[in-house]
């Protein structure tokens, strides 16, 4: 017998015929005999109808009674899955984050998971039932305040629950049926891939591609939870995010993120400590902060630019402005009209000439790049919001991913 945990995201339980579809699929491991507890996402776009709504009634929702209202969709979902499995003949128990015993840290919006107690889930399990636990959210153990963990908490929600418990697999169920070469919504040849390490998942998922959390990827690596992304509409092998991985591939996918937008801070003087200045107080307002590049020094003045979520547009233009009053520069420029474009692969790292391949593909697509970072096993490039399309793909068809030979040797230059 084994313990299972299965996350099922929006589309999944989107209506009243997709909750039923989820209850059979549940139901059906519970009767192989195995524990399952499942996490649920709000239901469809309902956590977007609740951001209109608070949008329609304030102008500035606080922050505590947002996630109080955030919160509500997910504990919709919960219920109607407990329903639904109840009506199959199995018992079925649902926990809100705080009755699971998620505890978090005190940012709304987007806290982060600092423990799991878990003891109602396990009293639900050893009476065998299914537990179903509303994803996205937890509480402040010294506020007792609700809280939520930002967009694709319910994903974090499941791996981090199957880490507290000692969870044999976790099984993340979404609308596509696994992670892809590319988003196959404008790359129609992007290859499902079988298998992919969480270094290079966490990469991707940085990097924009929407598939999983960064953070439930995170969770994975630390307490050794492989993690299945499969479909919810089929019963078919999805992709495994684990450890390792049978083929070590040079490239294993290009992601896209068209979500930053790049903030320059023109005419800052080029001295000791001015860079601290600026990116401290960034950082004391929350802001994350991706990508920086500071220009050659020209008569002791330079400009610096880095991006950041475009949801932090304003927050960052007007810490940015005070700063450049303060240290004299010259001013500041928003630029939301960029993309990120990012090959990823762990063969990276013994293997070279990827980035002249790379930079050599934009270029005969006349694709200019605004702007670079790497890692060991990623190279990430900004270029305009309009050609981030033609890039992906341009990349995608340039280092053979679409081949059903092993990726790495289309990776040769």
């Amino acid at each position: 017998m084994a313990l299972v945990v299965q996350k099922f995201g929006g589309t999944s339980v989107g209506d009243a015929e997709r909750i039923a579809n989820v209850a059979r699929r549940v139901v059906d491991r519970h009767r192989r005999g195995d524990d399952v507890v499942v996490v649920v996402s709000a239901m469809g776009d309902t956590t977007d109808e609740l951001l209109a709504l608070a949008s329609a009634v304030s102008r500035d929702p606080h922050p505590r009674e947002l996630d109080m209202l955030l919160t509500a969709g997910e504990r919709i979902s919960m219920a109607l899955v407990a329903m639904a499995i109840e009506d199959l003949g199995v018992p079925a128990m649902s926990l809100t984050g705080s009755q699971a015993g998620i505890l978090t840290t005190a940012d709304h919006g987007q806290a982060a998971i600092v423990d799991i107690r878990g003891d109602r889930v396990r009293a639900g399990l050893a009476e065998g039932k299914v537990v179903i636990v509303a994803g996205f959210q937890g509480v402040d153990p010294h506020s007792k305040d609700v809280t939520t963990l930002g967009r694709g908490g319910s994903d974090a929600t499941a791996v981090a629950l199957a880490a507290a418990l000692g969870a044999d697999e976790c099984e993340i169920f979404t609308d596509v049926d696994g992670v892809f070469t590319a988003d196959p919504r404008i790359v129609p040849e992007a290859r499902k891939l079988p298998e992919i390490s969480f270094e290079e998942m966490l990469e991707l998922a940085g990097a924009g591609a929407g598939v999983l959390m960064a953070r439930s990827v995170e969770f994975g690596r630390r307490y050794g939870i492989p993690i299945h992304v499969r479909s919810s509409f089929h019963d078919g092998e999805g992709t495994w995010v684990k450890e390792d991985t049978m083929e070590a591939a040079i490239i294993r996918g290009v992601a896209h993120d068209t979500k930053e937008a790049k903030v320059t801070v023109h005419g800052v003087p080029d001295e000791p400590g001015i860079a601290a200045r600026l990116f401290e107080p960034l950082a004391e307002a929350g802001i994350n902060v991706d990508m920086i590049v500071q220009n050659v020094s020209i008569r002791g003045v330079t400009d610096i630019s880095f991006t950041v979520p475009k949801a932090s547009t304003q927050r960052a233009r007007a810490v940015a402005d005070e700063v450049a009053q303060a240290i004299g520069a010259a001013g500041v420029d928003i630029d939301e009209d960029i993309a990120k474009v990012s090959l990823v692969g762990a063969g990276m790292k013994s293997e070279s000439g990827i980035a002249a391949k790379m930079f050599r593909i934009l270029a005969d697509h006349g694709i200019n790049i605004e702007m670079i970072s790497t890692s060991p096993i990623r190279i990430s490039c900004v270029v305009r919001g309009g050609q981030v399309v033609e890039a992906v793909r341009s990349l995608h068809e340039g280092f053979g991913l679409a081949e059903s030979a092993p990726i790495g040797a289309a990776a040769d230059a």
